[in-house]
Protein backbone atom coordinates (compact mmCIF):
# COMPACT_ATOMS: atom_id res chain seq x y z
CA UNK A 1 0.00 0.00 0.00
CA UNK A 2 2.63 2.71 0.60
CA UNK A 3 4.40 2.13 -2.54
CA UNK A 4 1.25 2.61 -4.20
CA UNK A 5 0.33 5.80 -2.24
CA UNK A 6 3.77 6.96 -3.06
CA UNK A 7 3.68 6.35 -6.70
CA UNK A 8 0.54 8.26 -6.75
CA UNK A 9 1.54 10.87 -4.68
CA UNK A 10 4.70 11.67 -6.64
CA UNK A 11 2.48 11.47 -10.52
CA UNK A 12 0.54 13.98 -8.74
CA UNK A 13 2.87 15.84 -7.88
CA UNK A 14 5.02 15.92 -11.29
CA UNK A 15 1.21 16.82 -12.75
CA UNK A 16 1.44 19.94 -10.65
CA UNK A 17 4.45 20.76 -11.47
CA UNK A 18 3.89 20.36 -15.61
CA UNK A 19 0.69 22.39 -15.01
CA UNK A 20 2.90 25.37 -13.68
CA UNK A 21 5.43 24.79 -16.63
CA UNK A 22 2.14 25.13 -18.68
CA UNK A 23 0.87 28.38 -16.84
CA UNK A 24 2.41 31.17 -19.20
CA UNK A 25 -0.39 29.85 -21.47
CA UNK A 26 -2.72 28.38 -19.22
CA UNK A 27 -2.60 30.55 -15.94
CA UNK A 28 -5.92 29.87 -14.18
CA UNK A 29 -6.08 26.03 -14.91
CA UNK A 30 -2.15 25.89 -13.32
CA UNK A 31 -3.14 28.23 -10.58
CA UNK A 32 -6.23 25.63 -9.42
CA UNK A 33 -4.30 22.32 -10.46
CA UNK A 34 -0.65 23.21 -8.60
CA UNK A 35 -1.44 25.87 -6.15
CA UNK A 36 -4.96 24.03 -4.79
CA UNK A 37 -6.34 20.84 -5.89
CA UNK A 38 -2.36 19.11 -5.88
CA UNK A 39 -1.20 20.71 -2.95
CA UNK A 40 -4.85 19.91 -0.65
CA UNK A 41 -4.78 16.04 -2.31
CA UNK A 42 -1.52 15.42 -1.11
CA UNK A 43 -2.09 17.43 2.53
CA UNK A 44 -5.04 15.29 3.10
CA UNK A 45 -3.08 12.10 2.44
CA UNK A 46 -0.63 13.60 4.75
CA UNK A 47 -2.76 14.21 7.58
CA UNK A 48 -4.49 10.58 7.08
CA UNK A 49 -1.14 9.10 7.45
CA UNK A 50 -0.17 11.11 10.76
CA UNK A 51 -3.62 10.50 12.02
CA UNK A 52 -3.33 6.69 11.35
CA UNK A 53 0.31 6.57 12.64
CA UNK A 54 1.74 9.42 14.54
CA UNK A 55 1.07 7.34 17.84
CA UNK A 56 3.08 3.73 16.70
CA UNK A 57 6.28 5.77 15.67
CA UNK A 58 9.10 6.09 17.47
CA UNK A 59 11.14 9.42 18.31
CA UNK A 60 10.23 12.91 18.10
CA UNK A 61 11.27 16.67 17.22
CA UNK A 62 13.96 17.29 20.15
CA UNK A 63 16.79 16.02 18.43
CA UNK A 64 18.16 15.00 15.63
CA UNK A 65 18.26 11.21 16.45
CA UNK A 66 14.78 11.48 17.67
CA UNK A 67 13.72 12.91 14.39
CA UNK A 68 15.53 9.99 12.52
CA UNK A 69 13.85 7.49 15.08
CA UNK A 70 10.81 9.24 13.87
CA UNK A 71 11.05 8.52 10.03
CA UNK A 72 11.78 5.14 10.25
CA UNK A 73 8.16 4.23 10.82
CA UNK A 74 7.51 3.51 6.31
CA UNK A 75 4.38 5.31 7.14
CA UNK A 76 5.61 8.20 8.63
CA UNK A 77 8.63 8.42 6.17
CA UNK A 78 5.58 8.24 3.54
CA UNK A 79 3.77 11.20 5.04
CA UNK A 80 6.70 13.11 5.75
CA UNK A 81 7.58 12.41 1.68
CA UNK A 82 3.58 14.19 1.48
CA UNK A 83 4.95 17.16 3.26
CA UNK A 84 7.87 17.81 0.80
CA UNK A 85 6.03 16.94 -2.17
CA UNK A 86 2.52 19.27 -0.58
CA UNK A 87 5.16 22.64 0.33
CA UNK A 88 7.32 22.53 -2.83
CA UNK A 89 4.88 22.63 -4.89
CA UNK A 90 2.99 25.33 -3.04
CA UNK A 91 6.23 27.43 -3.28
CA UNK A 92 6.16 26.63 -7.00
CA UNK A 93 2.94 28.41 -7.43
CA UNK A 94 3.79 30.97 -5.60
CA UNK A 95 6.82 31.94 -7.27
CA UNK A 96 4.88 31.54 -10.51
CA UNK A 97 2.19 33.61 -9.18
CA UNK A 98 4.43 36.19 -7.63
CA UNK A 99 6.25 36.62 -11.18
CA UNK A 100 3.41 37.61 -12.88
CA UNK A 101 2.13 39.71 -10.55
CA UNK A 102 5.64 41.14 -10.58
CA UNK A 103 6.20 41.19 -14.77
CA UNK A 104 8.82 38.79 -14.09
CA UNK A 105 9.63 37.20 -17.15
CA UNK A 106 8.84 33.67 -17.22
CA UNK A 107 11.50 32.01 -18.54
CA UNK A 108 13.53 33.97 -15.65
CA UNK A 109 10.95 31.54 -13.27
CA UNK A 110 11.68 28.46 -15.05
CA UNK A 111 15.66 27.54 -13.03
CA UNK A 112 13.73 28.97 -9.82
CA UNK A 113 10.88 26.08 -10.36
CA UNK A 114 13.60 23.78 -11.40
CA UNK A 115 15.63 23.76 -8.04
CA UNK A 116 12.25 24.34 -6.18
CA UNK A 117 11.46 20.63 -7.58
CA UNK A 118 14.92 19.22 -7.02
CA UNK A 119 15.95 21.32 -3.77
CA UNK A 120 12.96 22.87 -2.28
CA UNK A 121 14.41 26.03 -0.17
CA UNK A 122 17.14 26.62 -3.18
CA UNK A 123 14.78 27.21 -5.16
CA UNK A 124 13.03 30.01 -2.73
CA UNK A 125 16.33 31.25 -2.64
CA UNK A 126 17.18 31.84 -6.36
CA UNK A 127 13.63 33.06 -6.81
CA UNK A 128 14.38 35.42 -3.56
CA UNK A 129 17.31 36.49 -5.16
CA UNK A 130 15.98 36.98 -8.57
CA UNK A 131 13.26 39.39 -6.71
CA UNK A 132 15.35 41.51 -5.08
CA UNK A 133 17.92 42.02 -8.05
CA UNK A 134 15.13 43.53 -9.81
CA UNK A 135 13.63 46.06 -7.27
CA UNK A 136 15.04 49.71 -7.91
CA UNK A 137 17.92 50.77 -4.98
CA UNK A 138 15.86 52.77 -3.48
CA UNK A 139 13.13 50.08 -2.89
CA UNK A 140 15.66 47.56 -1.04
CA UNK A 141 15.11 46.79 2.26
Amino acid sequence: MNDAVFGFANMLALAGWVALLASFRFPVWAERIAGVAVPLLLSIGYVGLILAFWTRAPGGFSSLPDVMALFTLPEIALAGWLHYLAFDLFVGAWEVRTARREGIAFLLVVPCLALTFLFGPAGFLLFSALRLARRPAEVRP
